[in-house]
């Protein structure tokens, strides 16, 4: 069984620095227990530095949840100790706080835009936003999000209103629109190209008199995938769409399980399968998939470290 001065000894050797070191150094912590590092940044938490630092620390939070995972996925075929499952944890830690300080993952490259943005002066957001809206038709052909943290900050917070008005737990319906747009990458558009906005993949029956937006869609009919020309119903913004969503939940009796889950997401996820809301017989599992899976954890939690 291997001890516990072999697991720290092996650190210098794959060119991190040894737990016993203590930077003090406030653009960055060399160590995932550099506590005085970390606290530097409290005294200027809108320089530069500090940003990038905050970034990088995120960024190694969610390696270390990787890191974690595929641990747990092989616990079964490990005999080793108490202690050294510690000293497992504690090399896995340092590891991920290393390769986010010397490889671009994007995570950190993300979150340090939002802090940047969120730190900057009000003059210059002003300026930001008047130049960027002037190239419309650009901004039209664009995705939603071009990441999982950027669609989790964009969506929550009209989400977690809806979701309260309904008493359910947003986190579900969260899931529901991750699941039915892919993560804000695509969803119908309109005539023009631009945004249909619709979140949740609902269709324009002949009950709707707004805009519609056409895409080809997939059908599962009779248990067979079936190509299908479909029109869906198209929105002026995010939250029209969120807000009709919560609608049809309301008015509709089909929904009466998923309104009656309360704040349990899984009763939730397992009532919309029970609906009938997607033809395809697995929606509620890969609704759990997104709930439960790495990428809506590691999106939350860049949204919890830039608030």
């Amino acid at each position: 069984m291997t001890t516990s001065t072999s697991v720290t000894s092996t650190l210098p050797t794959l060119g991190l620095p040894a737990l016993g070191d203590t930077a003090v150094d406030a653009s960055a912590a060399t160590t995932y227990a550099d506590i005085n590092a970390l606290a530097a940044l409290k005294r200027d938490p809108n320089s530069p530095q500090a940003v990038s630092a905050v970034a990088q620390q995120v960024e190694a939070l969610f390696l270390q949840m990787m890191l974690k995972s595929m641990r747990d996925a092989s616990a079964a075929e490990q005999t080793d100790s108490n202690a050294m499952g510690m000293y497992q944890d504690m090399f896995d830690k340092q590891v991920a706080l290393s390769i986010s300080q010397h490889t671009d993952l994007g995570i950190s490259r993300l979150l340090k835009r939002q802090l940047e943005t969120k730190s900057a002066p009000a003059a210059v957001k002003s300026a930001a936003s008047t130049s960027a809206s002037a190239p419309a038709a650009a901004a039209d052909a664009a995705p939603l999000a071009q990441t999982p943290a950027e669609f989790v900050h964009r969506m929550l917070p009209p989400i977690r209103r809806a979701a309260g008005a309904l008493g359910v737990d947003p986190m579900a319906m969260l899931a529901q629109s991750a699941l039915e747009t892919g993560w804000g990458q695509r969803m119908p558009r309109n005539a023009d190209g631009s945004l249909s906005h619709n979140m949740f993949g609902i269709k324009a029956g002949d009950e709707w008199s707004g805009a519609r937006a056409t895409a080809d869609t997939v059908e599962i009919v009779h248990g067979v995938a079936t190509p299908k020309r479909t029109a869906f119903r198209a929105y002026g913004s995010i939250e029209d769409s969120i807000n009709d969503f919560a609608s049809l939940l309301k008015n509709s009796p089909r929904y009466r399980d998923v309104l009656a889950a309360g704040s349990n997401a899984g009763a939730y996820i397992a009532g919309m399968g029970r609906s009938g809301y997607a033809s395809d017989p697995d929606y509620a599992n890969k609704l759990n998939q997104i709930l439960n899976g790495d990428t809506l954890q590691a999106a939350l939690a860049v949204r919890v470290a830039a608030l």
